[in-house]
């Protein structure tokens, strides 16, 4: 069946839909939760496109019907986390333990879902800040306005009048708001500016030590890459590890399923990613996890794993790869 052109209105509601995706991720905390509440908030504007009285208030009116649709989706539910939000480190031969409902964690969204290429660099790296999972974790704390206020003015960088009259309320009460969220948010230790550069080239350069490491499971020059203070998770499981002796242990006992595996690069959350590819009886290689890597000063410090099969398609990467697939220690090409 040939595919209709848009129309222009069609058009135009789809140049935002990066845009409405980051903001509604950051509200919600989920990747593909952020994707059915923009397709949801771009089903009702075009339903209800001839009420808009002028086009320049697009913008504006697009995204007051994403928030109302993160607020329905929100309801009661409850707060998404991280594992370490969810209690202490454990040892590394401490037992997984019962895995949790998918709703209890923050998960991850791909970069190309969210991030404008052609973006000012300047804007870019402030942006990919403000997508980490720990500033995303940190967001799930503040009640739904403040977390809205708090995304349009430091992030988006939205005028104090220009959120009152979204959120149908006044400018005092935004600042109020704002000034609540930020103090919040310090008190996770973070900032909320997103001003922190990132070094795309240093970067790539640790992604591509650590996934040759990874595929040749050699653990002292994977160990080697890591910050004395890394995080290394699981999702759907709570238990988190922490520092290069502890990460090292796990890989090599309870981890150790990964010894052989494949690995195909891709990008999530303002920074460096990949999915796993565990071998298989039948000669092949399985999707396991969409692993979030973070980086700091040069050296990994945080392993997130996401073991959610869903997640590769989310991410544009096959759930399988065949027996002659080539590592991407030296290529690192992301998947098409």
């Amino acid at each position: 069946m040939l595919r209709t052109a848009e129309t222009p209105i069609e058009a135009e509601l789809e140049s935002y839909r990066r845009a409405l995706t980051g903001y509604c991720y950051r509200m919600i905390g989920s990747g593909s939760e952020a994707e059915d509440a923009v397709q949801e908030t771009m089903v009702r504007a075009w339903k209800s496109a001839d009420k808009l009285q002028e086009r320049a208030a697009l913008k504006a009116w697009l995204f007051r019907i994403a928030n109302n649709v993160c607020l329905d989706m929100l309801g009661s539910a409850q707060r998404r986390a991280t594992p370490m939000d969810m209690g202490p480190s454990s040892g590394a031969d401490a037992p997984l333990g019962d895995m949790l409902v998918e709703s209890a964690f923050v998960r991850p969204i791909a970069d190309a879902k969210v991030l404008e290429p052609t973006a000012d660099p300047a804007e870019l790296a402030a942006e990919k800040e403000t997508l980490r999972l720990a500033f995303v974790a940190a967001l799930q704390h503040l009640p739904a306005k403040q977390r809205a206020v708090l995304i349009l003015r430091e992030v988006l960088r939205w005028q104090a009048s220009e959120v009152a009259e979204l959120l149908d309320t006044s400018v005092a009460s935004v600042n109020s708001a704002l000034q609540r969220a930020r103090a919040t948010i310090e008190e996770k230790h973070l900032d909320a500016s997103g001003s922190a550069t990132v070094d795309d080239a240093e970067q790539k350069e640790l992604l591509r030590k650590y996934v040759a490491a990874f595929e040749a499971y050699d653990m002292t020059a994977l160990t080697a890459l890591l910050k004395d203070d890394a995080a290394f998770s699981m999702p759907p499981w709570p238990l988190w590890v922490v520092g290069p002796d502890s990460i090292r242990q796990f890989m090599t006992t309870t981890g150790a399923k990964c010894e052989g595996s494949k690995v195909l690069v891709t990008q999530a959350n303002g920074g460096p990613a990949f999915g796993i590819y565990n071998p298989t009886p039948e000669g092949d290689y399985a999707g396991w996890a969409v692993v979030v890597m973070e980086t700091s000063e040069g050296r990994v410090s945080g392993l997130h794993h996401f073991i959610y099969p869903e997640l590769f398609a989310e991410f544009g990467l096959p759930l399988r790869l065949d027996g002659e697939h080539v590592g991407q220690a030296d290529e690192l090409q992301q998947p098409a």
